[in-house]
């Protein structure tokens, strides 16, 4: 999995790319919480769910049907979201299912679930350049670690920076305050 730490980039650029009145802070805030969401299914180690289980790692929670019903839930009860609901639905739509597109890019694991409760096949796809994280805290601040830490960086945190840097530029050189 890429980490924690990595996951939000995806929100966080199109922030900076459309800007505040297209996406509110509180919708960018909440891009973030749904970038990260879908690893909450580590507790289900706890509970004795295997990994390869529907519900296990990168299961059901990396689906795109997870990504596609948490955001209808939040765009339907937007009141306070000061934006359209197409826009609210999207945004968070993309925050949650970049986090298995991300998934699918590391180098291990058993795969993603795009498409449980439909099939229960996991994916990866064939360009995986981000180095799998550890999952303990313990083994993250490692050599290994600091490998992850790399790859994120050149492969997601990089273009991440570049799309919001468009944004910014865009939006400045068209007179758009923000």
């Amino acid at each position: 999995m890429a980490t924690i730490f990595s996951h939000p980039a995806v929100p966080i650029s199109l922030f900076f790319l459309f800007g505040k009145k297209k996406i509110p802070l509180l919708l960018a805030s909440f891009g973030i919480l749904f970038s990260i969401l879908p690893d909450f299914d580590v507790v289900a180690f706890k509970f004795g769910i295997p990994y390869e289980s529907d519900w296990g790692h990168r299961g059901f929670t990396h689906s795109i049907l997870f990504a596609l019903g948490m955001s209808f839930l939040v765009a339907f009860f937007r009141t306070k979201l000061k934006t359209s609901w197409a826009i609210i639905f999207l945004f968070l739509f993309i925050s949650a299912i970049s986090h298995g597109i991300l998934d699918a890019m590391t180098t291990g694991g058993l795969g993603v679930g795009f498409l449980i409760p439909w099939t229960s096949e996991r994916y990866f796809f064939e360009y995986r350049p981000i180095r799998v994280s550890p999952i303990s805290p313990k083994n993250f601040f490692t050599e290994r670690g600091w490998v992850v830490i790399q790859s994120e960086l050149l492969f997601i945190w990089l273009p991440a920076v570049l799309i919001s840097t468009i944004g910014i530029l865009t939006r400045k050189f068209l007179g758009r305050k923000e």
